[in-house]
Formats: structure tokens, sequence, C-alpha cells
């Protein structure tokens, strides 16, 4: 189990991420807007002058020239990302129009003469963010950065500037001070962010990098870096197999021990949908008791895995099954079925949320079912509701729900099972908050009873939105016991928002979801008399292990400390410059 701080940790910086333009084309627009803001004030403001007779021709040459040295900027890059030198491009002509605005602002408060240095100034500490920017996301050397990072604040200076005031302006022993000091600033800042992470994590900027690329489906580099890391462990896969006495199709509920991460689209992002098609879509892949230590690193890793379910074994079998057992304590909910001796409990605490069970759980439940006599406990995190890390109170109030499902179960009178189970494989249900595996349901009937489970190949449920579909059910008098997810790390689009992902009914109605899940039960009831089989698989296989997200989180924990020394000490330096 990752401690409480590392994977939450990353989750809370992931954030930062989304101060980039959802778009290139947004930070085109916006970098030819400001320097033209730039254009403007540095001839109104700083020059005192527009001669339109003189003027008309430099806009559209700066203008040129920064599309021009944007695209070249790609060039140096490590990927040749045009859209990262763009939004790197907008952010370092901010920096020397906010610069410049500045300026103007100090002389008018203080009602001094303008100061010509702060065009050196700004262009000067455009170039010392570029330098930032070369070394932490672009791939470039801190050597490379400072070959490079002042072609375009220079180019687009030589075209803004009167030839006649290139020198006095540039050889400003002021602007010359300021602008060199911030040069050197930029490069410790640089040195020292990208060993942080030491010695857990080689190069900081390196891992940066690395999973910025994999944002662009690039994601060569973040999976040899994870799977450098990782380490070879025996991870168990449980499977729950109905067959229908007519000769039909298979239906199989999986239970795989592994966690469908880290992130999309790197390593075992997107692995419940290939189990899924793996089984034919005649499946459903739960969300085991697992965590993010359990993560696959690589797409080798991954076919590994797929590879070893073809070697699974029969452990037990059997014909009938128990009717379901509910057992609520406070948030705690326990759905339990009993198939011949293999209980199958279902943990939730929604519409209260929680991140993934801790395995503490499963250990105290497994050892208790033990001592109960039972042959296999098959456990399904039904990860159905948003929530932090479990809290006590609710892991122990888990625990009393589990132990009383599986007391009560031991009492239940088993009955013949018929089953029948239905997807939305021909069904347009694409949406932002679902994953590929789309929706599935499994239709239980047991002492001629019908119990429906509902399936979604999804990160997790909004909160409630669980309820509301049980409800609707219940309306149709259908018997909807649970609704589960398959905890997928795929995103069908880039999400902006904390999490790097968009919960099933964050987008998608709960309405509407009803509307899906009962036009599949509908196609699911039609049940066939059937046998199960209880199958169990144990492969070796890497994961990525506690320590690495211990080590993520620390380098960049250390980074940001880091940069907000400097961002202060910075904002300081510059404000004892629109004194003089």
């Amino acid at each position: 189990m990752e401690s409480p701080d590392g994977v939450s940790n990353i989750h809370d910086r992931f954030s930062l991420t989304l101060v980039n333009p959802s778009s290139h084309y947004f930070s085109l627009v916006v970098s030819l807007v400001v320097a033209t803001v730039t254009v403007f004030t540095i001839h109104l403001g700083y020059l005192g002058e527009l001669d339109f007779g003189e003027f008309w021709y430099r806009l559209p040459l700066v203008l040129g020239v920064l599309a021009l040295t944007q695209l070249l900027d790609a060039k140096f890059a490590k990927k040749k990302e045009y859209s990262k030198s763009l939004h790197s491009s907008l952010f370092g002509n901010m920096l020397w129009t906010v610069t410049i605005l500045m300026g103007l602002l100090a002389s008018f408060v203080l009602q001094k003469d303008v100061q010509l240095f702060f065009i050196t100034f700004g262009m000067i500490l455009f170039a010392s963010f570029r330098i930032g920017i070369y070394t932490t996301t672009l791939g470039a050397s801190l050597k490379k950065a400072w070959a490079i990072c002042f072609i375009q604040p220079l180019a687009m200076f030589f075209v803004l500037i009167p030839h006649d005031m290139w020198l006095p302006i540039l050889s400003d022993p002021i602007g010359l001070g300021y602008g060199i000091t911030f040069l050197i600033i930029a490069s410790v800042w640089s040195f020292v962010t990208d060993r942080a992470g030491r010695p857990g994590m080689e190069s900081t900027h390196r891992t940066i990098q690395a999973y910025l690329a994999s944002q662009g489906n690039d994601f060569a580099d973040a999976e040899e870096l994870m799977e450098q890391r990782s380490s070879e462990t025996k991870v168990t896969t449980a499977q729950i197999r109905l067959s229908p006495s007519n000769g039909g199709s298979e239906f199989t509920m999986v239970l795989p021990e592994i966690h469908p991460g880290p992130f999309h689209p790197v390593g075992g992002s997107n692995i419940p949908y290939l189990i899924y098609k793996k089984f034919e879509s005649s499946a459903m892949v739960m969300h085991s008791i697992s965590d993010h230590a359990l993560n696959l690193p690589s797409r080798n890793e991954v076919e590994n895995y797929l590879k070893s379910l073809e070697t699974s074994k029969v452990k037990d079998e059997g014909i009938q099954c128990t009717e379901p057992v509910v057992v609520q304590i406070n948030k705690a909910r326990v759905t339990g079925l009993l198939f011949g001796n293999n209980p199958l409990l279902f943990l939730s605490l929604s519409p209260h949320g929680m991140e993934d069970i801790p395995s503490y759980v499963k250990t105290e439940i497994t050892q208790y079912a033990k001592n109960r006599n039972y042959s296999r406990t098959l456990l399904v995190d039904c990860h159905n509701a948003m929530g932090e890390e479990i809290e006590k109170t609710d892991g122990e109030d888990m625990l009393k729900a589990a132990k009383s499902c599986l007391d009560s179960l031991i009492t239940k009178d088993s009955f013949p099972i018929e089953f029948g189970h239905a997807n939305s494989d021909d069904m347009d249900v694409w949406t932002e908050d679902l994953g590929m595996g789309g929706l599935g349901i499994i239709c239980l009937k047991i002492n001629e009873k019908k119990y429906f489970l509902g399936w979604a190949d999804a990160n997790n449920m909004e909160n409630g939105v669980r309820e509301k579909i049980i409800d609707n059910f219940s309306k149709k008098e259908y018997q909807l016991l649970e609704i589960c997810t398959s905890d997928t790390h795929y995103s069908p689009v880039k999400a902006r928002n904390r999490n790097g992902y968009y919960q099933l009914g964050l987008i998608t109605s709960a309405d509407k979801l009803s509307k899906w899940f009962l036009e599949i039960a509908k196609k699911s009831e039609t049940t066939t008399d059937a046998k199960f089989e209880i199958l169990e698989n144990e492969t070796k296989v890497k994961v990525m292990g506690t320590g690495i997200y211990e080590d993520y989180s620390k380098a960049l924990d250390n980074s940001l400390k880091i940069t907000k020394v400097f961002v202060i000490g910075c904002l300081v330096f510059f404000i004892t410059s629109l004194f003089l």
C-alpha cells in the first residue's frame, strides 16, 4: 500500500499541468496579441512616438519574426513539439510585456522619467524564462538552452527597435545588470530542481518531460523510466465463469490483482478493456482490492499479463448459488453471493466515496472467511463514489459488514443458477466519462427471482449517481444489486481538472445512464441454466511498487519548494528595479 501522501500528493500536483492553454491555436493567437501590445507599449510609452510612416511595417515584422522563431523553437525541442514552443513563447512574451508595463506604471506613480532599461530587462527576462522552459519541459541541456534562449527575444528586438537605438538600449548597465542576474538565477534554478529528487530520482526534468510527452501519446520514455524502477512479483487473477447448459456464450467475471494505472496512456492504464476484449466482450472486469503499487509499468508487461490468463485453471465448479445478502453498517455496504463454497463480496461506501480499498481490509476478510471454512473469497471494490483515503471508522465498519455478510451466507440455501448478460457494444454510448469497454449487465436468476449487477468501464462514479440509477431500476421493478466500475485509467479526452479524468456521471446524467443500463438489462433478462467455475491464475509480472511514487512525490515537493523560494526572491528583486 502506498503512503497516504504518495499518489494523492502527485494527484494534487497534477493541476500544475493545467496552466498550459488547452489549444496551441490559442497560444499562437494570444502570443501575437501580446506581441502587438508590446510593440505599441514600447513605441508609445518608451520611444514617445508612433510614426505610421515607419511603424506600419514594424508591427507585421515583429509578428512575422515571432511566428518564424516559434517554428524554429520546435526544431530545438527534444520531441520537436510545436505546441510546447507556442505555449512557452506565449508566457515568455507575457513576461516581457508585463515588465515594460510595470516600468511605465512605476514612472507614472513615482513621477519620474521613463527608463529605457526596462526594454532590455524585459527582453533578457524573456530569455531567462526560456532557459527554464527548455531545460524542464523541452528536453534541452543547460548549455543548449543558453545557446538558443536569445534567438526569439533578440530577433523581435531588432525588428521592433529602430537600428540607431540598438546599442544605447542594449548597453544600458542597469538593464544588463538585472537581466544577467535573472539569467544566472534561471540557470541555478534549473540545475537545482533537476536534482531535487535525488537519490531516488536521477533527473526530475527527464521525468517531467516523459510525462508531458505521454500526454501527446508518446509514452515510450515514461514506460522506460517506470519499468526501470519496477520489480517482479506474483499476482493472482480470479475468475467466475458462467457456462450455459444450452451451449451458448460463456460469461466471465474477472478479478485481476493488478491496478489499472498509472495514467493514460502509459502501462496498464487501459487494461480492463484489454481483458474485456480478450474474453470477447463477454466479461466484466472488476476492480479487486489493489492500489497503484500494482500498476503495470509498460505495454510489454501488459502483454505478458494478458498472455498468462490463458493458463488459468479451474479450482471449483457447481450449479448452485445463494440469493444475495446485503449488510449495511453506517456508510459501509457489503453485498454477498455464495457460489458453492466461494463467497463473492461487493464492497462500497456509496454515496460516500473513498479511494482504493486498502490491502488490510482484504487480508482480514480473507482470514475471517478461512476461519469459517470457506474455500475462496472473491472481493470486489465497487469503486462507485469519489472520495479520499478511507477513514479508520469506515474501514472498521466495512470489515464488520463483510464479516456479518459471510456469517449470513453460511445460513442461506443454495439454488440452481440461471443467467443472462448483455453489453453496450451495439449501442451508441460514447461519452467522455466512459472507457472503451462501455456498460454491461449480468442477470442472475436465483430461486425464481432476478437480480441484476451493473458494470461500467469507468474510473469511479460521481457521488449519488449509483443511487439514482438503482432508484430508476426500482421504478421499473428491476432489482439492481450494485454498480461497479473497472477503475480504468483510460481517458477518451484529456480532462482539464485535478484528477485528470472524468468519473462516470460527471458528464453523462444519471437519467441517461439509467436509460442505457435499463436497455441493457432488458436484453440480459432472458436467462438460461448454467454452471459456474472458479478459475485462478498466478503469474510473475513487473509492478511499479510503492517506492517510485514516494520518490516522485518527494521530487515534486522539493522542486516546488525550491521554485517558491526562487519566485519570491525574483519578485523582490524585480520590485527593486521599479524604484530606479
